[in-house]
């Protein structure tokens, strides 16, 4: 069992320690998606992830996967495509549209985790300033590919991405890398996408000491 939290009363989460291994990092269920919630939550390194029938679940896994500058790894046909200008990134510029494609079920998938309620929560975060996204957009300034995620400090906790031509989110995820305003891409979980992009696991007490220090900057 895991603690529920009461909807009713300020934020206040179980020490990250107590996470379950099986459910992987699951911490606790309750409360809700506003922002005051959701800011509490990702100070701590907690994210929200739950299906349609499901009540809100906040989860905090160990390892954790990161993604840094100096480890940022461009691939030979991701410098190509870079080099050949096909594509341009915009910040902030539709929100909605790349969440909302986020949310599209993929191949052999279901079911999405993005359901409205999680789009309305973030939507809020991003007109409150803590939200982000970044597109990719072709010549004609079609939207495909783009990342959305939370930022806190010197942190963005990366919520999900999506490409609808090949390498397109790579190339997001580059223009936030090389944007200097992060010391590092909180990814949650390993994925083989990830770890070709040069992304790594760290352990809870490495991951929380990175998170101190830079989101308090």
């Amino acid at each position: 069992m895991v603690p529920w939290l009461d909807p009713n009363i300020p934020p206040h989460f179980p020490d990250t320690y107590k996470a379950l291994e099986e459910p992987h990092g699951l911490l606790a269920a309750g409360g809700k998606l506003s922002i005051d919630w959701l800011l509490v939550a990702y100070r701590q390194g907690i994210f929200p992830w739950f299906s349609q029938s499901e009540p809100i679940l906040w989860w905090s896994p160990a390892p954790r996967t990161v993604l840094t500058p100096e480890l940022f790894h461009t691939s030979k046909s991701l410098a190509k495509l870079r080099r050949q200008e096909k594509y341009h990134i915009t910040q902030d510029q539709d929100f909605e549209a790349v969440i909302r494609q986020c949310a599209m079920p993929r191949k052999q998938q279901a079911e999405t985790w993005i359901i409205e309620e999680m789009i309305e929560a973030y939507l809020a975060m991003f007109k409150a300033g803590f939200a982000h996204s970044y597109e990719c957009r072709d010549s004609d300034n079609r939207l495909v590919g783009g990342v959305y995620g939370i930022s806190l400090g010197k942190i963005f906790f990366g919520e999900s991405m999506f490409s609808l031509v090949s390498n397109a989110s790579k190339l997001c995820l580059k223009h936030v890398i090389e944007s200097n305003e992060y010391g590092m891409i909180d990814c949650q979980m390993a994925t083989e996408h990830l770890m070709s992009l040069g992304a790594v696991e760290i352990d809870r007490a490495k991951f929380e000491y990175f998170l101190d220090r830079l989101t308090g900057i």
